[in-house]
This record gives structure tokens, C-alpha cells and sequence, in this order.
């Protein structure tokens, strides 16, 4: 029976987010996916028990133990190189999978055999709907973020295309960029497109992998009408700040990478604009709220702490991975 139905490969990358991983296992052992699912576990060096608890709890899970931290692109690439189905999925670590996720996902690819990668609606650990799919960056977009217009004019699709808050969920709908949290994509596609960048130590993988889906003439689809939970920040949580920058980082590499040096320096100063204005709103917030004094300190910190990364790096830190 089995062999009628695709194989499933899953590959989860783990860094110290022990809870969350075996919370991920755990949604995964109730998977009613009835074909083979093989399970992946990449382990980025995690100190925090990880790895023994995925030996004792779930034994039949490959188990890949990294000698240090490789970032999020190159331990997927390690996983995807040991998968052996016809879909890979690439979930991450606070990631609660619907029992019924995974089975919907593949029979909608078997049914658009086009396609190249699929993802389903993501929910927050707080019950409410998460971004899923964005527009691919451009100068226009990231102006308006910056400008917080998109905020003001948050019912108006020309200021809104980065983060499409208008896409409709009644139907499936080709789309830019897929939440990189939960992707299900084809073998075949994979093989043409290659696989992540391993110069995205984390973030940026999913706006350049997606770019080079669509180059590659293999469309992404987002599946509103299956559901997983996504906790966010189970990683990041560790060290916020560094996080944040490394965030800025992958932005940037992203534009390098596919947009004239002429469009970069214009990114950049839409950046700078962007990190100005919120280190002005935030701290005059701080100073308004003392209720939320901590959260809005904490957000000019990230800020002034990318612009001084700005300021301060050079191309090589862009083009060369960064360990951790």
C-alpha cells in the first residue's frame, strides 16, 4: 500500500529548541500521512539535551549531530542530501503539524504536478494567523515599510505588497515567497533548482530559494485550507539582538544577490530611514508607556544595533557564511 503513495522526507534543524523539537516529533508521530514518512533531525551542536532526547523518545528519527553550528541553510542541506522521497519537507523546529497537513499538501502537488513547493496557512502559538506568503522585495515595498505605510494605509493594495495581508484565504494562490517555517516541495524541483544557499547563515534562504523556484519556471503555491502551528522564535529566542541583525544581514545579501548596485545603495538608505524612524518612535514610546518601557528600549537596541552593522561592514561579510 505503501508503495502506491510518494514518499515523504521531512528535515527539521535543531538549535537548543529541545521543547519545541520533540513537540514537533510528537505532532509528527500523530501524522495521518499513510505513505512512509522519514524523519530527519539536523542538529546544529545544541547544549541544551537535544540530541539525547531525540534518541531516547524518538529512536526511529535519522538523527544527524552537526560538529557545530552551520546555520539554517547548510543543516537543511545536509538533511536534503539524506532524504530519499519523492517530497521533502522542510519544517522547523516550532512547528506543530496538523495530523492531516502533510497528506493535503501532497495531493495537492500530485494534482498540479507543475508546481514545484506548496505551504499551508500558519497559526501562531497564540491562535492567530501568522504571515504565510509574502511579495518578493522591491524598492517601492520596502519604502512603505519604512515609512510605516503600510500601516496607514493597511486596506490598500499599493501600499501593502510586501506583506500581502489581502491574500485571499478561500482559495489556493501563486504567490512570491512561502513562510520558510513549512515547506513541502518536489524532488524534481529541488534537483533543478539546487539546493539553499549556504552563504544565508539564517534568514534569506526562504526570499532566494523562492526567487530561484520561479527563475527555474516551477510555480509556489500557498494552501490556505490546511493549517500548522508555528510558535516563532525558538532559536532566535537565545540571543534576540544578535538575531535581529543577522535578520538586517540576509536582507541584504538577499539584494546584493539579485538587484543592481544601483538598487542596493537605494536599499540602503531605505534601510537607514527605516531603523532612524524606529529608533525615534520607540524611544518616545518608552517614555510615554512605562507599562511596555522594556519591550520598546529592547526594540531601540535592535535598531541602533543594525545601523551600527551597517556602518560597519564590509562585502565579505556579506558573501561569506558567518558561524555562529
Amino acid at each position: 500500500m505503501h508503495d502506491l503513495i510518494p514518499k515523504v522526507s521531512v528535515v527539521i534543524v535543531n538549535w537548543n529548541a529541545k521543547r519545541y523539537l520533540l513537540e514537533c516529533l510528537e505532532s509528527l508521530a500523530g501524522c495521518a500521512y499513510r505513505g512512509n514518512l522519514e524523519i530527519i533531525v539536523v542538529d546544529n551542536n545544541s547544549s541544551d539535551g537535544s540530541q539525547e532526547a531525540v534518541r531516547k523518545e524518538f529512536p526511529k528519527v535519522n538523527l544527524i549531530r552537526n560538529s557545530d553550528n552551520f546555520g539554517f541553510a547548510k543543516a537543511n542541506n545536509i538533511g536534503i542530501k539524506q532524504c530519499t522521497g519523492e517530497y521533502i519537507a522542510l519544517i522547523n523546529s516550532d512547528v506543530n503539524v496538523d495530523a492531516g497537513c502533510i497528506a493535503y499538501l501532497v495531493d495537492f502537488l500530485e494534482k498540479n504536478p507543475t508546481v514545484g513547493m506548496a505551504g499551508p496557512r500558519i497559526i501562531g502559538g497564540d491562535g492567530k494567523q501568522q504571515l504565510s506568503c509574502r511579495g518578493f522585495p522591491s524598492l517601492w515595498n520596502m519604502a512603505c515599510r519604512a515609512l510605516a505605510l503600510d500601516v496607514v494605509f493597511q486596506n490598500s493594495e499599493w501600499a501593502t505588497g510586501y506583506q500581502l495581508p489581502h491574500r485571499p484565504d478561500d482559495r489556493c494562490s501563486e504567490v512570491d515567497i512561502l513562510s520558510g517555517c513549512f515547506w513541502l516541495a518536489r524532488r524534481s524541483a529541488i534537483d533543478t533548482v539546487g539546493l539553499l544557499d549556504e552563504a544565508f547563515f539564517i534568514y534569506g534562504e526562504d526570499m532566494d530559494w523562492c526567487k530561484r523556484f520561479w527563475s527555474a519556471g516551477w510555480p509556489i503555491v500557498y494552501v490556505p485550507f490546511t493549517a500548522s502551528v508555528h510558535y516563532g522564535g525558538a532559536s532566535s529566542a537565545n540571543a534576540p539582538q544578535r538575531f535581529f541583525v543577522e535578520m538586517q544581514k540576509a536582507d541584504l545579501q538577499y539584494w546584493i544577490k539579485h538587484h543592481s548596485a544601483g538598487a542596493v545603495f537605494m536599499y540602503k538608505a531605505i534601510v537607514f530611514a527605516h531603523h532612524g524612524i524606529r529608533v525615534v518612535g520607540h524611544f518616545a514610546k518608552s517614555a510615554i508607556k512605562s507599562s511596555s518601557r522594556q519591550s520598546h528600549r529592547h526594540k531601540v537596541a535592535c535598531s541602533l544595533a543594525c545601523i551600527k552593522w551597517l556602518l560597519s561592514y564590509n562585502k565579505q561579510q556579506i558573501l561569506d557564511p558567518v558561524k555562529a
